[in-house]
């Protein structure tokens, strides 16, 4: 399973792996922070952005090499909204969040099915169309990446704007809601965050 750790928590985390599951051996592979446990309990923890670590075994190092560009970004589509952030460092300087209505599906048969399926069409193209405008404005040349998630089919949308053409993605995808205020913050939260892929002995 993937968990997220604050880089703040990430000590504390290891060492309660550690009690849980018997002496840890850390090591380095494939750019990130490795650990296996006396009970066979094994951990991989990756550096957000993409980056990979090529620092010492050491978990106090690690975390400390956990921090945020100073120009990146974070966007989230779904058909019920957007939101869109710029960051310097763990600094939001320009943001916009927006919902857009748009219809449900409907029992309904034959031309009437038809109808609502072009409007729903119309209004999801329309909604796109908006979460690409803001996007454009607030992502100006940036010059960091930008972590993405939502609706894929939505991101791709919006991205396809020719506008939005030299936007660099980056993992991870977030899964998100429809985004308000507070799904944006968390997002920021959980794009500086650490992931810890945990295997547990016996699972």
């Amino acid at each position: 399973m993937e968990i997220v750790v604050p880089a703040g928590r990430m000590v504390r985390w290891v060492a309660n792996f550690e009690e849980q599951h018997g002496s840890t051996e850390l090591a380095i592979a494939d750019g990130a922070l490795t650990g296996a446990a006396a009970d066979g309990s094994t951990f991989a923890a990756r550096l957000p952005f993409e980056a990979a670590y090529d620092g010492p075994a050491d978990v106090e190092v690690f975390a400390g090499r956990v921090a945020p560009p100073e120009d990146w970004g974070v966007l989230l589509v779904r058909k019920g909204g957007f939101a869109i952030a710029r960051l310097s460092g763990s600094t939001m300087t320009g943001s916009k969040t927006g919902q857009r209505h748009v219809q449900g599906r409907t029992k309904a048969g034959g031309q009437s099915q038809q109808r609502f399926a072009r409007r729903r069409d119309n209004q999801a193209r329309q909604a796109y169309e908006a979460a690409a405008d803001h996007a454009a404005r607030i992502l100006a040349g940036l010059r960091g990446p930008v972590v993405v998630g939502g609706d894929r089919t939505a991101v791709d949308e919006v991205l396809a704007d020719p506008r939005l053409r030299g936007v660099a993605t980056v993992g991870p995808w977030l899964a998100v809601p429809d985004p308000r205020r507070g799904v944006l913050e968390q997002a920021v939260a959980d794009a500086c965050a650490v992931r810890v892929d945990v295997h547990n002995a016996g699972d």
